[in-house]
């Protein structure tokens, strides 16, 4: 779908923005899944204040009221093929700080990968923070949605996070005003985070580096880390594992057109080479069908489902 272009509409009534505007920009480029049609208008701020003249300044007299979507890294997404109507919002480098503070706490943008928080924690003698190594997010997102692996969760680490309203106010919020939950974020989606601190301990960068590592190779041996894949499909239900009611369900190997199932990980859809958003999005209900008929147990996506579906054919939602 190609979408009315808005961009120098934008341009025109804010001549002071530093950041780029592209509009109809493909979501397939950026999302790991490799998948999915064009955002309509494709935003990426140069920094925190661009970010905040932004919202103050976006026209508000268009013919039509453009909706505002955040993203992150775009792994753990999928982008429908008919694309995301409105604005995309996506930090980039001006996001990307990372800062040693005091008391063994560390200063982290929103565009900074998780993986590579865990580095910087290990470069600064941060310990605590390695289970991040095997999250294959940014930290806006992992902000958003209390991300966490190898027991260990954002919201046990976080001391407090900045953001952007979307009238173009900035806040900082303690980590229990955060709301945290399981793979959840109280907070309304019209905040956009742009940075966070930390608590870790003491440790050495061998000794935090050795962890790291250690995450690194479960994670290789376990998940079909070299797959186009969107991560983690399903949420864990209470006292249950995702991947073992797949299994159980006998879905392992599954496909739908191009999209599959992996059989290294139960709870890991891969995109085959061919795949659409729409085989993916298909294939992701048919196992929810399936566990459901198996166990009675209803999957919850933990991946982020956006824009607008083709045609599914069988309503396979629950």
């Amino acid at each position: 779908m190609v979408f009315e272009d808005f961009s120098e509409v934008f341009l025109a009534a804010m001549p002071e923005l530093r950041g780029r505007l592209k509009a109809n920009a493909l979501m397939s480029d950026i999302t790991w899944f490799r998948v999915g049609g064009a955002a309509q208008l494709l935003y990426t701020p140069a920094d925190e204040d661009d970010l905040a003249y932004f919202f103050k300044n976006k026209p508000t007299d268009l013919s039509v009221d453009l909706p505002i979507t955040v993203i992150g890294l775009g792994s753990n997404l999928l982008v429908r093929d008919g694309g995301i109507p409105g604005i995309v919002i996506r930090l980039g480098r001006g996001f990307n700080q990372i800062e040693p503070l005091d008391n063994h706490r560390i200063l982290v943008g929103a565009a900074v990968p998780d993986m590579k928080l865990a580095r910087g924690a290990a470069d600064h003698g941060i310990a605590g923070l390695s289970f991040y190594r095997g999250i294959p997010g940014s930290i806006g997102g992992a902000l958003r949605m209390n991300a966490g692996a190898h027991g260990g969760e954002t919201r046990d680490f976080l001391v407090e996070a900045r953001a952007v309203d979307f009238e173009g106010n900035v806040h900082n919020f303690s980590v229990k005003e955060m709301g945290h939950s399981y793979r959840n974020c109280s907070l309304p989606k019209f905040y956009v985070f742009t940075s966070a601190v930390f608590q870790g301990k003491q440790g050495t960068p061998e000794e935090i580096e050795k962890a790291n590592q250690e995450v690194v190779d479960y994670r290789e041996e376990k998940q079909p880390v070299k797959d186009r894949t969107g991560g983690s499909t399903f949420k864990n239900p209470d006292g249950y594992s995702s991947w073992k009611l797949i299994d159980e369900a006998g879905c392992r190997g599954l496909n739908v057109g191009g999209a599959r199932v992996s059989t290294k990980h139960c709870n890991f859809l891969i995109n085959e080479g061919d795949a659409s958003a729409t085989d993916i999005e298909r294939l992701g209900e048919t196992v929810r069908k399936r566990v459901f008929e198996n166990s009675g147990i209803k999957l919850e996506w933990e991946i982020k489902r956006l824009g607008i579906a083709e045609v599914m054919g069988e309503d396979l939602a629950l």
